[in-house]
Parts: C-alpha cells; structure tokens; sequence
C-alpha cells in the first residue's frame, strides 16, 4: 500500500450498481501493470507574449485507470463484456459500478470511459485490453 493513494483525495459516492468488479463472484484481477492517471478540470491559456492564464474548474482531482487482461478464459471476458453491455451494470459509459482495487486493497466507484474491445487469441483464450475506467469516488472502507 502506498502512502497516499487515490483513495485519499476522492469524496465518497454511491454507485448506480451494486456490481463489483473484482470481488467474487467477479474477481478477474487485471493483469499487467495498473495504471492511475490524475489531473484536475483546468485550462491554460497561453498569451502572444508567452504570458500565462491558469483557471481551475473544480478543486477535486479526476481519476483514471487503464487496465489490461492479456489472458482470460470465456467466461471471464464474457464477464468483463457484462459488466459494459448490459444495461443494469454498465450501460457502456452510461452508469456507475463498483471496482476493489487489486493493490490498495480499496473500493472505487467507476464508469467505463471507453470503448469495450475483446480479443480472441486461440480456442477459448480471449484478450480485454485497454479499458480506462473513470474513478467517480470511493466507497467508505473500514
């Protein structure tokens, strides 16, 4: 566990789904390296003269994360492309879930912010990479 983490600078939300990704029954843990991109709503306006303005849109920071799953068997890539397609998870970007966190041990919640691609590699071994997940906020964890 790292020292500060997303966890601490997000508020705490309630999903649209009470689905969780990455828990059982759907513990499909990424693969690879996880990847947690942060920046805030702002813009630089850069003047002819070189002179800068900066103005900040909101004080709270944005959360992405950029996951991979190079191997699954069918029923969990047919879970991951669940969770987008249907309607009363994922909606495709559309509505918020839940996803625990394989290393900070914490609970987010998310919406996909991306398209779903899957990959068939061989007879029953499929491919899901490239999906970012907007992080929206956390669950409150003991």
């Amino acid at each position: 566990m790292a020292q500060k983490e997303m966890y601490d600078y997000l508020p705490t939300v309630s999903a649209d789904a009470n689905y969780t990704l990455g828990l059982t029954p759907y513990g499909i843990a990424p693969q690879g390296v996880v990847v947690e991109a942060g920046e805030f709503a702002q813009a630089v306006h850069v003047g002819d003269d070189g002179s800068e303005e900066r103005v900040g849109f909101s004080d709270q920071a944005v959360f992405h994360v950029r996951l991979n799953w190079e191997v699954l068997t069918a029923s969990d890539a047919g879970t991951l492309v669940d969770f987008y397609y249907n309607p009363l998870i994922g909606k495709g970007r559309l509505r918020s879930f839940k996803w625990k966190h394989p290393d900070d041990g914490h609970t987010y919640v998310v919406r996909f912010d991306c398209n779903m691609e899957r990959q068939r590699k061989a007879y029953d071994i499929y491919g899901v990479l490239n999906i970012t997940l907007k992080v929206l906020g956390r669950i409150a964890d003991a």
